[in-house]
């Protein structure tokens, strides 16, 4: 179990790499992460486990197959989402087992603690993988594990072990304590005068103390405690009685005295902490001797699958939510690497498919989009908020998530994986102040190729976007060249329409196997479609229709403008 994984295959040599913080902001990776759970720790972990991505094919389709199996069987969720409570258990015992402060005897008991979860981890996932038919690698591979650890190594005696120990070590309800006081009634010194087995429930003591202490014929003499059950002095160094002797006196052994300031340590506790252990000896012993029989039994290897366990189990809820809502989704189908080809039907944005399934009214305008060799390269123009930026954003989010073996919101997805996601969008103003915008993008740009290859996804937003539009022209035609050269895939989305213009010259020009074509957002009677398809730059024809629909054309205001002459009384023009 210590090498297995939810996540990849056993003994996998998969690379990876980390999303950098641009591509975590322009990809809303925190806003997908607080949509799944409100739990903090849950989101920190999904969010470490989403952007390390890897582009090896069989660690994908393995996600892929598991994920879909957590997809498929709500018991399957229902039931590991139980086991999360279990896990978490485990996970906080192991900070206490590296607590040095803790004591050997509280050590001892919580790794009791820790078998008992182990054992009821094993049981409850062998029970639920026994009774649905997975059919992932991952979950078979779990099942066999569970099946083998759970048939050879004894469950029924180490489940006795652990309930007849634990109830050795519980045992103990109550201690009565002897204490020494001072003349301000500050406790000086203190001893255990008897352990017991039941609680003491009386709430009372203060009351009776007060009372009690009121009576001068009540005040016992003297400081013989003959009368009580065996008292174990506070000093184990000087202890010469083992649990349950019998001790005549008080007097005797009664020499660990703590002195304390008013704003001193309690000595009571001190004293309690030093004996403890001495006094329940044999307990510790007892527990020794039995977790000797089974001290490969590791229940924290379990508590590394807490993290897996939640990131599927969140996505799969996620998707149950998106489907009610008849958003469409699907199982990524994994190409090879080499190809760089990406074959995308009906893909939207998953922000919009969250805000959707949280019940807000959205009219989702899904598109198609391919990476092949006749076009890997897109430079995509349109009107402003015509969804140039939602379409690229959606394209990013769909290769994170299939990487990640989660569905895509798309009717379709085939795809090259990369290996790894670059994006450029608009820089904040505070960012520039040193450099200036234009310089600070162009600094942003030379970074991303410095580090991305012909396997990458580079997803530009209105980079270049400068007051100075041929300042801006002439960088973006050269960074348009490189990705050329490079051979990577890409989406430029831009407002610079002639960045667009003459793409075959680029494509015979410039040494390459990365085409690049022009995508336009589309406008239909006037309105933004948010469709996408293959076309020159529109240029000004947007333009013309909004002119055309509001009657703001020359022809329309110069008729306009006669008929209200004609009608003036007393025009003569």
């Amino acid at each position: 179990m210590e090498n297995f994984s939810l996540l990849h295959p056993t003994n996998s040599n998969a690379s990876y790499r980390t999303l950098n913080k641009e591509a975590l902001n322009d990809l809303s990776v925190d806003y997908i992460c607080d949509a799944l759970t409100k739990e903090q720790y849950e989101r920190n972990s999904i969010k470490q486990l989403l952007i390390n991505i890897t582009d090896d094919e069989e660690v994908i389709k393995y996600r892929c197959d598991v994920f879909e199996d957590f997809l498929r069987f709500p018991k399957l969720r229902d039931d590991l989402s139980a086991l999360l409570v279990k896990l978490n258990d485990l996970r906080e015992i192991e900070r206490f087992q590296k607590d040095t402060e803790a004591s050997s005897l509280w050590q001892l008991v919580n790794r009791l603690r820790e078998m008992d979860g182990y054992v009821d981890c094993i049981t409850r996932i062998k029970n639920t993988l026994e009774t649905i038919e997975v059919k992932s690698q991952g979950l078979l591979e779990l099942k066999k594990n569970v099946q083998s650890i759970y048939n050879d190594s004894g469950f029924p005696e180490l489940k006795k072990d652990i309930i007849d120990t634990l109830a050795k070590a519980q045992k103990l309800k109550s201690i009565t304590l002897g204490v020494n006081l001072d003349d301000l009634l500050r406790p000086k010194s203190v001893g255990v005068i008897s352990l017991n087995d039941k609680e003491f429930t009386d709430s009372g003591i203060l009351k009776r103390f007060m009372k009690f202490t009121n009576r001068d014929s009540e005040l016992h003499h003297g400081n013989d405690v003959s009368g009580f059950l065996s008292f174990h002095p506070s000093n184990p160094s000087t202890s010469q009685f083992g649990l349950g002797q019998f001790v005549v006196g008080a007097q005797q052994d009664v020499n660990h005295t703590m002195n304390s300031s008013l704003t001193g340590a309690d000595p009571m506790s001190d004293a309690l902490k030093n004996v403890v252990t001495d006094i329940l000896r044999r307990t510790v012993n007892d527990i020794k001797s039995m977790l000797n029989r089974y001290v490969n039994v590791n229940g924290y290897s379990f508590v590394s699958l807490m993290p897996e366990i939640i990131f599927y189990i969140r996505f799969a809820e996620l998707c149950d939510k998106m489907k009610k809502k008849n958003l469409p989704l699907c199982k990524a189908e994994v190409l090879p690497k080499e190809d760089r080809n990406c074959c995308l039907r009906d893909v939207y944005n998953l922000k919009l498919g969250i805000k959707s399934a949280n019940g807000e009214n959205l009219d989702i305008v899904t598109n198609d989009i391919d990476f092949n060799d006749d076009r890997r390269i897109y430079i995509l123009t349109g009107p402003n908020r015509g969804g140039k930026t939602t379409i690229t954003q959606a394209v990013g989010l769909a290769f994170l998530l299939a990487q990640n073996g989660i569905y895509v919101p798309a009717t379709q997805m085939k795809f090259s994986p990369c290996d790894s996601i670059f994006t450029h969008f608009p820089a904040d103003e505070n960012d520039t102040v040193d450099l200036g915008r234009l310089g600070e993008e162009s600094k942003r740009l030379a970074e991303i190729f410095s580090s991305a290859s012909r396997y990458s996804l580079l997803l530009l937003n209105e980079s270049l976007a400068t007051t100075n539009v041929a300042e801006g022209l002439y960088i973006a035609r050269d960074v348009v060249k490189s990705m050329r050269y490079l051979g990577t895939r890409a989406i430029f989305n831009t407002h610079m329409h002639d960045l667009a213009r003459n793409l075959d010259e680029v494509n015979t020009t410039v040494k390459g196997d990365s085409k690049i074509e022009s995508l336009v957002t589309g406008v239909e009677n006037g309105q933004r479609s948010f469709k996408v398809f293959i076309a020159p730059p529109q240029g000004v024809s947007y333009a013309k229709d909004i002119a055309e629909k509001y009657g703001v054309t020359f022809d329309k205001i110069k008729k306009q403008i006669d008929r209200q002459r004609a009608a003036a009384p007393g025009s003569g023009r």
